[in-house]
């Protein structure tokens, strides 16, 4: 697995796990607005709270606006919540760590772990708004389907707006379906900035998505997933540095699933 993965980045140009030092399109601006606060009351899974949902939900009257413009009622569905969190929420939150372990040491400076990590495991809660037959249905979402889809990374946004999460973590989970060319959603001001964070949690979340069965999809293999996610770097939307810390991060976990071994503790 790992050498087809490296002979995919050199097919590409990419040198396998090298590093590449040319300059890219996508450029990132340093934010040094760090957290380290870990204690367990500001974990994110406090969010993940039946009681916690359904309060905020019911304070924030943006919500019923938002859902009333696609013609949706404010039904909390928790049995596909319940689920997405534990899955692949949980899973971004570990590729978008990988995706920083594997960065060039002089790019983790650009990086807020804190709120990235938040971030990744908060981005779709606002999916519990969507209705169930959308999330689970068993073929290709008509164009009303999707424009009710589309709203979640907004509702996400907004049934987190007023808890004490920083701006930071807020805007990461609205904008997780953006980047650099801004051709995502939701919309955005033409002064928006896909920074390194968006662009990790941006990433992470495609190749989770693509890698699981779907109930409209089977899963595709890594390097399918990868082969996929490196058109969005050709079109100038993901930077190749992150697309490479990616890539290698996919190596090492494959390596590692099918070597046991390399796993096991070192004797001292």
């Amino acid at each position: 697995m790992g050498l087809e993965i490296n002979s995919l980045l050199r097919a590409y140009g990419l040198n396998g796990i090298e590093r590449q030092n040319k300059a890219s399109s996508v450029s990132f601006r340093q934010n040094t607005n760090t957290s380290e606060d870990r204690f367990e009351s500001n974990q994110p899974e406090r969010f993940a709270n039946e009681a916690v949902i359904t309060k905020l939900v019911n304070s924030n009257s943006k919500i019923q606006s938002i859902l009333k413009e696609v013609g949706v009622e404010a039904i909390l569905n928790f049995q596909d919540l319940k689920p997405l969190l534990n899955n692949h929420c949980t899973d971004v939150r570990n590729i978008s760590s990988g995706i920083v372990q594997n960065l060039p040491f002089s790019l983790r400076n650009f990086v807020d772990e804190k709120a990235l990590l938040d971030a990744s495991y908060l981005h779709d809660i606002g999916k519990v708004l969507i209705p169930s037959e959308i999330l689970n249905k068993q073929g290709k979402l008509n164009e009303t389907e999707t424009k009710i889809m589309h709203k979640h990374s907004e509702l996400s946004y907004e049934i987190l707006k007023n808890t004490n999460l920083d701006k930071k973590t807020l805007n990461l989970i609205r904008n997780h379906h953006q980047n650099a060319k801004k051709s995502g959603y939701p919309f955005v001001p033409k002064d928006f900035r896909a920074d390194l964070n968006l662009q990790i949690l941006t990433m992470a979340d495609k190749y989770s998505a693509l890698t699981e069965k779907r109930p409209y999809k089977e899963a595709f293999t890594p390097k399918q997933a990868l082969t996929i996610i490196y058109t969005d770097v050709k079109d100038g939307k993901l930077h190749p540095f992150v697309f490479k810390a990616l890539a290698n991060y996919v190596n090492t976990t494959e390596i590692s699933k099918h070597n046991p071994e390399i796993n096991q503790e070192i004797p001292s």
